[in-house]
């Protein structure tokens, strides 16, 4: 990585001088550089950042046929996150994961993918009219986690789908655990295909020798950062890191231009920018400082009674363990997670990023500061003393089978069951069809988030397990995103 040029912020740069420069504004968008801004969000974000809020000019660049400031700002990404080529992304990974699947599958072809893949992955196989062949994650039953994908389930899938385009794998997990992105590298490659990684959660990868390996020097061919989501990116703001030839780059870009909004936010493209110059000149110094506060706050939340830190298992699915990523288990203090990030949030003042059945998991980056630490401590200590159950909290046996719902051989593809004809049944409709040994299918995508892992996608059987899992986590506190009725009285089924 060349230090010196780097150091340069060529997008950043290129939008401020056009910022500060005067003229009659005669383009898009309707604010006229903040002049057409309601009093009120003035007031909230200034009226600086309305200047900088400025359209494709031609001192700008093109998104989608770089030749300027973005094309050299993309080349400078690259080089800092050892990628041969590199996209910036305005419409978050979740455009980048379809993309990813766009280009390199097409209508009834193959892609091996775990089942707790992130819903954009879904709809990236509604577009593409790929065939999902699902693997299960490897799951650890104790702590209700499902982790990521062996290289043996990957083996043993391409052995019998030896004519599937490519492999798709999340790394890391929203909890922080790495797979081996090496050992299934290998393996995709021995069969001439690429591996597309969605690294939604692992931009800072490359910037700490004490940080899992990135999915690009393990041997990814293609992976998807939010640099948004532990960088210094606007929220939103993503890349696409290409090597080698196993991606069509053509095809690729066209992928993205249908994908992405044809009028980019230049505040999402300069972000990209700045966070990339941030990373490749203070990132092993910032990331180390992130470091020391994560590990600060896993010694003392370990130390409290009733609470317990997510460390690595070692195992297949389970090689590394991004220590940034906290994922506290609250069930010793006879809590559910959803209940204990309530009295985090709204009487403690400390916000999780995912509370889940058993867990809260929290984001420690570059942000971060000593002060942030110490006050998750106390809550947590506060939340110890003072809400603690007389019994530790036993989520329901059902509900522990995490991914016992999980249909593993859609009966229609997740294209054909988005586009046929449905029908609106009442729950208890779907459960008498399955006891006369029909088998309605799903139209929709259905799934707690966060995460964002469906438990039920367009083209699988509804089975009674996914529903009684749908159920208790509203039960328990939690919500459902993606169906048409958020409170599963009904759901949308494929027309019979």
């Amino acid at each position: 990585m060349n230090q010196a040029l780097q150091a340069r912020t060529p997008l950043l740069d290129a939008l401020q001088e056009c910022a500060q420069k005067p003229h009659a504004p005669f383009y898009t968008p309707g604010h006229k550089r903040g002049q057409g801004i309601s009093q009120p969000l003035a007031s909230l974000l200034g009226t600086s950042v309305f200047r900088a809020d400025l359209p494709e000019l031609p001192d700008l660049d093109n998104l989608f046929a770089p030749q300027g400031v973005i094309q050299e700002a993309q080349q400078l990404a690259a080089d800092a996150f050892s990628a041969d080529c590199t996209w910036f992304l305005v419409n978050g990974s979740t455009c980048g994961v379809m993309a990813a699947i766009l280009a390199t599958c097409s209508l009834g072809e193959k892609i091996i993918l775990p089942r707790n893949v992130h819903q954009s992955a879904m709809q990236g196989l509604i577009l593409s009219g790929a065939i999902p062949i699902f693997i299960n994650p490897e799951y650890d039953r104790v702590l209700d986690l499902a982790h990521s994908l062996t290289p043996a389930a990957v083996a043993a899938a391409l052995k019998q789908h030896p004519d599937a385009k490519a492999v798709m794998m999340v790394y890391p997990t929203y909890y922080g655990a790495c797979g081996d992105v090496e050992a299934i590298a290998e393996i995709a490659h021995a069969h001439n295909i690429p591996l597309l990684v969605d690294e939604a959660h692992g931009a800072h990868f490359a910037f700490h020798p004490d940080l899992p390996l990135s999915a690009l020097s393990a041997g990814a061919d293609l992976t998807v950062q939010s640099t948004h989501k532990v960088l210094g990116a606007l929220t939103q703001a993503s890349m696409l890191h290409i090597q080698g030839d196993r991606i069509n780059r053509e095809r690729l870009s066209k992928a993205l231009q249908l994908l992405q909004s044809t009028s980019p936010s230049y505040l999402l493209l300069a972000s990209l920018d700045a966070a990339r110059q941030q990373m490749a000149l203070q990132g092993e110094l910032l990331m180390t400082k992130a470091l020391q506060l994560a590990e600060k706050a896993r010694t003392q939340i370990s130390q409290i009674s009733g609470l317990s830190v997510l460390e690595c298992a070692n195992t297949p699915g389970f090689v590394a363990l991004d220590s940034t990523r906290l994922t506290v288990n609250v069930s010793g203090l006879g809590l559910t997670g959803f209940a204990a990030d309530e009295i985090l949030h709204q009487q403690l003042g400390v916000t999780a990023e995912l509370p889940s059945l058993q867990h809260l998991t929290f984001i420690i980056s570059l942000g971060n500061t000593p002060s942030d630490i110490t006050q998750l401590v106390k809550a947590f200590a506060v939340l110890a003393e003072d809400y603690r159950s007389p019994q530790p909290f036993l989520p329901p046996t059902s509900y522990r089978l995490l991914l016992s719902p999980y249909s593993l051989a859609p009966s229609l593809s997740p294209r054909d069951a988005f586009f046929a004809a449905t029908e609106t049944w009442l729950i208890q409709q779907v459960r008498d069809a399955y006891k006369q040994n029909k088998q309605p299918i799903s139209a929709e995508i259905i799934c707690p988030y966060p995460p964002g892992i469906p438990i039920l996608t367009p083209g699988e059987v509804i089975t009674p397990a996914a529903l009684d899992s749908l159920e208790q986590i509203l039960a328990l506190g939690g919500s459902i995103t993606g169906c048409s009725d958020p409170d599963l009285k009904t759901l949308k089924v494929v027309k019979y």
